[in-house]
């Protein structure tokens, strides 16, 4: 396979086959997006239950989806990264008929409650495939070589749906009640299931399919940066309209849609910077820069200086998974490039399952301001961590990402 040596208009069609293959990612993360912003207050307010339930009914989407992504990743190298896309848009779209159903049932909260941790397992699931399995698919219709922009843009198209999907979702809500949150989730899920059966699928690679165990091995450090990066994410997207709530502020969604913004600006701005200084640096200061703006949310006397926190916050999480992921998923030979991401974005699922009912402890011991403060603690120690590993690193063995993109794109020339 030659070097990538096309002129402009070739790297438009690569990127316009990059971008209508992760559309699928946006469709996915639009539909836990829009009643992302909207579950916590249902279940807190109308349900009558305590916040470590609220936070609960979060994070149980972020368990499925632990348990599914090792399925993900194998089945996408086994089966091909379609089928595993189209797998999870069903499942998606779902999720919104649960939801929805959840809506039905609100004068049985048990019984509501039930059905929207349902769906919320029925998404985890939908995420998983869908978000592995269009990186997967993106990278074999334009080539190893570019797995780092696929990565960049997958992330976009996922923090670009939650900003959009966070507000929607809210004002379908005021409108017309969290039954509409619910059909519109199941409308997405829907359209993007007929819009992938329409796209060509790739040819799955062929070869000796190493043991789940022996991947994540080798993508763990990795994968504790990502997780410890990944709590303050977790924390903005649980607890943030209740925080907002508990201060008597408006707007919360626009917390999370400047989140989102902020973190495609990076990704669109400044994705270059991994290979040009390298990922262990990138991640650092993207690290820092988390913890910066996880703190400015923390002590926040406003609600426009919560609203700069989170935004600070989203900026410097942008580039911490592609920064150590692209390394993770060249660790490994080509035929097991699925179980790597899916190994790699577990360690991302632990620390989402994990925040929200710890943050809900927190929050009952200490309060919500307390919650952000810790997820700061945590961005810190993978500041720390990022800096043990790249001293450790082996010469000859580069885990940096610049190093292994460029180690891939050589390997595919030879090819």
């Amino acid at each position: 396979m030659p070097t990538d040596t096309r002129p402009a208009n070739g790297q438009f069609a690569t990127t316009l086959q990059i971008v209508s293959t992760v559309f699928f990612t946006f469709l996915c993360y639009l539909t836990i997006g829009l009643p992302l912003a909207v579950l916590p207050s249902f279940v807190h307010v109308d349900l009558a239950y305590s916040s470590v339930i609220a936070g609960l009914a979060i994070s149980v989407q972020y368990l499925a989806t632990l348990l599914s992504r090792p399925y993900a990743g194998r089945t996408a190298d086994a089966w091909g990264p379609k089928r595993t896309v189209l797998c999870g848009l069903v499942a998606c779209g779902a999720s919104g008929l649960l939801v929805a159903l959840g809506g039905v049932f609100s004068g049985v909260p048990w019984l509501a409650l039930l059905t929207l941790i349902a769906g919320r397992l029925v998404l985890g699931f939908g995420e998983s495939w869908v978000s592995t399995g269009a990186i997967m698919w993106g990278i074999g219709q334009v080539g190893p070589s570019h797995t780092a922009r696929v990565i960049s843009w997958n992330g976009v198209a996922t923090y670009g749906a939650l900003a959009l999907g966070a507000p929607l979702g809210v004002a379908l809500n005021n409108a017309y009640g969290i039954k509409a949150v619910g059909a519109a989730v199941a409308l997405a899920g829907i359209v993007g299931l007929l819009l992938a059966r329409m796209k060509r699928a790739t040819p799955v690679i062929h070869g000796e399919r190493l043991a789940f165990r022996a991947v994540l091995g080798r993508v763990m450090p990795f994968g504790m940066g990502l997780a410890l990066g990944s709590i303050g994410f977790g924390a903005i997207s649980t607890f943030i309209t209740l925080y907002y709530a508990s201060h008597h502020w408006d707007n919360a969604a626009l917390a999370l849609t400047a989140f989102g913004l902020c973190f495609m600006g990076v990704r669109l701005l400044l994705g270059s910077s991994i290979q040009r200084f390298g990922g262990y640096r990138v991640a650092m200061a993207s690290f820092a820069l988390e913890a910066f703006g996880l703190i400015v949310l923390g002590i926040a006397p406003t609600g426009f200086t919560a609203l700069l926190g989170a935004a600070l916050a989203g900026a410097g999480f942008s580039l911490v998974f592609p920064s150590l992921g692209v390394a993770a998923v060249n660790l490994v030979p080509a035929q097991n490039r699925g179980a790597a991401l899916g190994a790699y974005s577990v360690f991302l699922d632990v620390a989402l399952g994990v925040t929200g009912p710890v943050a809900g402890l927190i929050v009952g011991a200490y309060g919500y301001a307390e919650v952000y403060l810790c997820a700061a603690l945590a961005a810190i120690a993978a500041v720390l961590l990022t800096l043990w590993m790249s001293r450790n690193a082996h010469v000859g063995q580069p885990h940096d990402a610049a190093s292994t993109a460029k180690k891939a794109a050589q390997t595919a020339t030879s090819s």
